[in-house]
């Protein structure tokens, strides 16, 4: 007999002095000029971390480490896609339900197939080992109970109305119990006597039995995930209501505790729904009726679907689940739980550590109390591990979905196994810099790593081939060409050492090619418009603008806070991004129409808002620059640069003129002629006032103030002989005012 799995995957041999493989990490980057950006290291060394790749003969320990995982092996490899259940006769045969071919699969002790049966229905979620012999099994949906003795053909014990059946059952008297689903329903057939309605619930379904050795009868339902306790008259008790929406299954464990398994999406804490025990007595066997109706299939899927009822809709691939255990006494505990790998069924082993089996990946977990601890014990070649059972020598077989298989967890550790690791994205052509890592081995313990690389999110074809195997732990340049995406893998193997290898950390580095700066967006606002800074106290300082040097502007927040107007200020706003993530710094430079210069304003900022005081500036047509550089984070001679530049805008310092002619009579008044006219800025309003008066807005001939020159005929009172006044202002908000005096 091998030795024994301990609660953590430690070597067999803990006095063997392992030889720890690590050193002062080492980067090898030639090149650095040739491309600029940052390094960039990608490090596994997290349970999290390790469990993002492939597993294959390995298993993660609670600290995070790999190393080599018992030995699964497979017992039988049917072709249902599906195995439901699993249990074991008298003789020590399994027998299995399966799933879309509804075959009852008989293996022998000699590990030799066969099936015993083939139903009309798609599924067999229940298969019981029947008092002094024979096989109790149901099938679904609209299906039966069976019992099978020897080379019998099977007889029909009960064929219910009810859509589904779940569970089977056996009391210590040797009572059978039924649970079925759509309607939510266990019925009963005591020795010798006929099958009778001994409960039935608002869930939706009765999913999962178990009696316990002094005959309490404890029931899982669905629609709300409920775990009940039921006395002999039919009386409902919630022992647990889960914020799950099935319970799947139930074991009885020694003691009177029950051992829970919940899936499904999360749904709020339901109330108790009522619940009541069913009349007594015999209930007549209905006759027999074959319907159309089709379960769900796993074939292409790669969870197994929920149960579901005619018409509810298939539950989504990924579900949360939890395993629970129930004391005696009535309190429960959370084992274990996950938001993404499904429980599908959990058994103890002898030595008290639990077991999880789950989907979608094949993943069972090792859980121990004291202290809490859960690892990944490894990963079998299917996508579901569907049920348990104890075997031989404490070992244990359990079935599988996705394929339908029949495997055996044994009590001696693989000899080798494979990790391969998640793709590595580095979002660009890369150079790859260094690999290293960290293990603890034994005499005779051996891990190799390869890496391979190519430019698909998923390894193909046209992806390089695996390289050869590195020999330096502390760091060996990566041969792989250079490419986008980056993937590596570890082979671990014990040899002929009583240790176990443990992989600890693997380390890579690599350059992205360094791309250039975008600024993707550059606004100029109205002239003197301009915005306080965000969260200021005091007066607030205008963001973008140094006050103390109105020649440099130094902008400091990009978060724009309330607008203000300031007469000759321009305020620039700015976006900018980089592919590589770099730091970006930025460089504002003017160039008056005309000339071939750019004039420098800022460098060096840091933030995209940009105040600048023209009052100084000639007046003129000018465009702004912005340049973006992302030389903060690369080598002199590898930083790039990407700029935008403005449409053309005006600077207007000078106010307009007012020209006013000679006042001239008309019919009727008399009339004030004047011209308003400015050089760069269309006019934008133009009023008068007459004494003390208010001012009040006039309109050029032409109806509309929109021209760099209007011309004004404005009537007046032909005995007025006080002053009149008229205030002139353009768009950049220049004003000026005469007198007819």
């Amino acid at each position: 007999m091998g030795p024994q799995i301990k609660p953590e995957l430690t070597p067999p041999n803990p006095s063997a002095a392992p030889k720890r493989l690590s050193r002062t990490l080492t980067i090898l980057l030639s090149c650095l000029t040739l491309i600029g950006a940052a390094p960039t290291f990608w490090t596994v060394s997290t349970p999290r971390e390790f469990l993002e790749g492939d597993l294959d003969s390995l298993a993660i320990d609670s600290n995070g480490h790999l190393t080599l995982s018992p030995v699964m092996e497979t017992v039988v490899d049917t072709s249902a896609p599906i195995l439901w259940t699993l249990t074991t006769d008298a003789d020590g045969s399994h027998w299995m339900g399966s799933g879309n071919q509804g075959r009852l699969y008989r293996v022998n002790v000699n590990n030799e197939e066969s099936v015993e049966f083939v139903a009309d229905e798609l599924d067999i979620h229940a298969v019981l080992a029947a008092p002094g012999g024979g096989i109790l099994f149901a099938t679904s949906p609209e299906g039966r109970v069976y019992q099978l003795i020897g080379n019998n053909s099977p007889v029909i014990l009960f064929d219910p109305v009810e859509t589904y059946i779940w569970d089977l059952a056996l009391a210590p008297d040797g009572t059978l119990y039924i649970a079925t689903g759509n309607v939510a329903r266990i019925y009963r057939i005591q020795p010798g006597g006929q099958p009778e309605l001994f409960f039935e619930s608002d869930a939706s379904h009765i999913l999962s039995l178990s009696i316990s050795e002094n005959g309490a009868i404890f029931a899982g339902t669905e629609s709300p995930g409920q775990v009940l306790r039921i006395d002999p008259t039919g009386r409902p008790f919630v022992m647990l209501d889960t914020p799950y929406q099935e319970v799947r299954s139930l074991r009885a464990q020694s003691e009177g505790a029950l051992l829970v398994i919940a899936v499904g999406g999360q749904t709020p804490q339901a109330s108790n729904p009522p619940q009541t025990p069913a009349s007594s007595g015999p209930l007549p066997v209905p006759s027999v009726t074959v319907t159309t109706s089709v379960t769900a299939t796993l074939g292409g899927s790669r969870t197994p679907l929920p149960p579901q009822s005619a018409t509810s809709q298939p539950a989504p691939q990924a579900q949360a689940g939890a395993v629970y255990r129930i004391a005696a006494d009535g309190f429960w505990d959370v084992l274990w739980e996950s938001t993404t790998d499904t429980p599908l069924d959990a058994i103890y082993r002898q030595d008290g550590i639990l077991l999880v089996g789950t989907g979608p990946h094949g993943k069972i977990y090792q859980v121990s109390n004291n202290p809490k601890r859960t690892l990944l014990l490894g990963r079998t070649p299917a996508n579901q591990v569907t049920r348990f059972i104890r075997h031989l020598d404490d070992s244990l077989r359990y079935t599988t979905a996705n394929p339908g298989r029949l495997m055996e967890l044994r009590n001696t550790w693989a000899p080798s196994g494979t990790y391969t690791s998640s793709v590595r994205d580095a979002t660009t052509v890369a150079k790859w810099g260094t690999l290293t890592w960290e293990a603890s081995l034994f005499e005779g313990n051996n891990v190799e790593i390869r890496t391979r690389s190519g430019n698909t999110a998923i390894p193909n074809s046209t992806w390089s081939a695996w390289s050869a195997p590195y020999d330096d732990p502390g760091g060996s340049q990566i041969a792989s060409p250079n490419a986008r995406y980056l993937q590596w893998r570890a082979f671990l193997s014990a040899g002929t050492s009583d240790g176990l290898p443990s992989l600890t950390s693997v380390k890579t580095a690599y350059l992205p090619r360094n791309l250039r700066p975008r600024v993707t967006e550059l606004t100029i606002h109205p002239p003197g418009i301009a915005f306080q800074r965000a969260l200021s106290t005091g007066d607030p300082p205008l963001a973008g603008l140094n006050e103390l040097d109105l020649d440099r502007a130094v902008a400091r927040s990009t978060t724009l806070g309330r607008q203000t107007f300031r007469k000759g200020i321009q305020t620039f706003v700015w976006t900018a991004s980089d592919e590589n993530g770099d730091p970006l710094q930025y460089t504002v430079s003017v160039q008056r129409e005309g000339d071939s210069a750019w004039r420098e304003l800022a460098s060096a900022l840091t933030e995209t808002v940009f105040a600048w005081d023209t009052s100084r500036t000639p007046d003129g047509s000018y465009r702004m620059k912005v340049s973006a550089s992302d030389s903060l984070s690369n080598a002199p001679g590898s930083a790039l640069e990407g700029d935008r530049r403005s449409p053309i805008f005006e600077i207007d310092n000078t106010p307009p003129t007012i020209t006013i002619s000679t006042p001239r009579q008309t019919n009727f008044n008399l009339v004030l002629p004047f011209t308003v006219r400015d050089t760069h800025s269309t006019i934008k309003a133009v009023e008068i006032s007459r004494g003390n008066a208010d001012w009040q807005a006039v309109y050029p001939t032409d109806g509309i103030p929109d021209g760099h020159v209007e011309s004004f005929q404005v009537p007046i009172v032909d005995s007025y002989d006080g002053v009149i006044l008229i205030r002139a202002t353009d768009d950049t908000g220049n004003a000026v005012t005469v007198s007819t005096q």
